[in-house]
């Protein structure tokens, strides 16, 4: 099992509570096995929008995480 530290930014840390959690998934998980068992750890995420970064980087459900990733849900913002 992996562990990850999630950083949740702007709106999902307030519907959180939080401005990070813990969650673990098996070796080799991927995005979305990251946000099924994030669901489980923190409820505010539930129809929540927003897009997940590894490394800086937007990434697809479908991407594998690496070992000691920086991952962030990050969700639209606005300007004006």
């Amino acid at each position: 099992m992996l562990t990850y530290n999630v950083l949740l930014f702007a709106g999902l840390s307030e519907a959180c509570g939080q401005a990070s959690l813990l969650v673990q998934v098996a070796d080799g998980a991927s995005v979305a096995d990251l946000l099924r068992a994030a669901e489980l750890v923190q409820a505010g995420l539930k129809n929540q929008t927003f897009r997940v970064a590894v490394n800086s980087r937007y990434v697809e459900a479908s991407a594998t995480l690496p070992a000691n990733a920086e991952i962030a849900f990050i969700p639209p913002v606005s300007g004006g």
